[in-house]
């Protein structure tokens, strides 16, 4: 019996390491000393025989091996919860640490991190709102645990989780003479006064690239940096504007005439986290209740 209540607070040790990323938050998360986790972990290794941990520097990484481990102790640990009538992760005073961009932020994530925590009030939550390059930059540095971008993100150090797809659009003001077609070519704005996306922007890149194959040169009146500046300027008949939906568009916005563009870009929003750690039991409980609250609508599908 004492043998196995030893193996307990080495996986113990294992899986608040992999939850905090280091030894000293795993300690604060156990109540015990920084010494006590070094020495749980090390036994740990000793005991299954392998490589668990990369030690340089002063520094201990997880390998290929201990993530695997720690997978596999999930089910121990949901057995343990019911012995003692409550989620074990639930017990965590540490909050989520959630970012995303401004229009997600505001036209999408507040009212879910809202209805998130009057339904769990046990838990708390820190909400940063960035742009995609600091939202990548700040989960690589574990600054936040969880983010949310729609943004075109080809980095290493995060994992993407692509959770809804959505095709580029093009936004007009209500009257304009493209609101008589049903769908538009990029041939229909030849000389079209357009709202394009600044150059440093992924999407400007792929418009660029598909009106230079079609010899299309509209007329571009303004450029910005985000979806929502965009609409407002079509609102104020600027010109058009070629965007993606969602969730900007999902409910519809008064002024505006929407029509599918004949382009194949395609919008993957994802849930991201930094690669080669364990998400915190708070993350996957709201990237659940995301998935589960958010309804069908005309312009996105969710990705299975």
């Amino acid at each position: 019996m004492s043998g196995n209540r030893h193996r307990l607070r080495e996986l113990e040790a294992l899986r608040a390491f992999v939850t905090t990323g280091t030894t000293v938050g795993a300690a604060r998360r156990l109540d015990v000393s920084q010494s006590a986790v070094s020495r749980s972990l090390s036994q740990l290794e000793a005991r299954v025989g392998r490589s668990l941990f990369i030690r340089s520097s002063g520094r201990i990484q997880l390998t290929p091996e201990a993530m695997r481990l720690n997978d596999s102790l999930d089910a121990l640990f949901e057995t343990l919860a019911v012995i003692d009538e409550a989620d074990w992760a639930v017990r965590e005073d540490e909050p989520l640490r959630l970012v995303v961009p401004p229009t997600l932020a505001h036209h999408f994530i507040i009212r879910r991190v809202a209805r998130f925590l009057q339904r769990n009030p046990e838990r708390r939550v820190q909400l940063d709102i960035q742009s995609t390059d600091s939202l990548v930059s700040g989960i690589m540095d574990s600054r936040y645990d969880l983010g949310l971008t729609s943004g075109m993100i080809q980095r290493s150090g995060v994992t993407l989780l692509p959770w809804r797809r959505s095709h580029i659009v093009c936004a007009m003001p209500e009257g304009h003479p493209l609101a008589a077609k049903k769908a538009i070519a990029p041939e229909d704005l030849e000389g079209v006064a357009l709202i394009e996306f600044l150059g440093r922007l992924g999407t400007r890149a792929q418009t660029d690239q598909i009106f230079g194959r079609a010899g299309v040169r509209p007329l571009t009146v303004v450029e910005t940096a985000t979806n929502m500046a965009s609409l407002e300027l079509v609102r104020e008949g600027l010109g058009v504007t070629l965007v993606n939906p969602f969730p900007l568009l999902s409910e519809g916005i008064p002024g505006i005439v929407v029509r599918p563009f004949l382009a194949s870009i395609i919008y993957q929003t994802s849930f991201v986290l930094p690669t080669g750690r364990t998400p915190t039991e708070a993350a996957r409980q709201f990237m659940r209740f995301v998935k589960l609250t958010t309804g069908k609508d005309q312009y996105s599908q969710e990705i299975p």
